[in-house]
């Protein structure tokens, strides 16, 4: 539980967006984890594939779809 409210605080505070998406992806693992532990598979698998794989998927490819000429170079 702790290391999800650090991975929460990390993806807050994080300068560089991928870091955040990636602080986001384990924040997301975490909570699976939890729901793990009070014996919630499903819930806990759910977490797991469309939060930690699908959203965190469409963020990163936001990121790479958006990014600036400057960062580019």
């Amino acid at each position: 539980m702790v290391a999800t409210i650090l991975l929460a605080l990390y993806t807050i505070e994080a300068k560089n967006i991928l870091h955040a998406v990636i602080g986001f992806c384990g924040m997301c693992i975490s909570i699976g984890g939890i729901f793990w532990l009070l014996n919630a598979p499903y819930v806990s698998v759910f977490q797991i594939l469309i939060y930690a794989g699908a959203v965190v998927a469409i963020f990163i490819a936001a990121i790479m779809l958006t990014t600036s000429k400057e960062s580019i170079r």
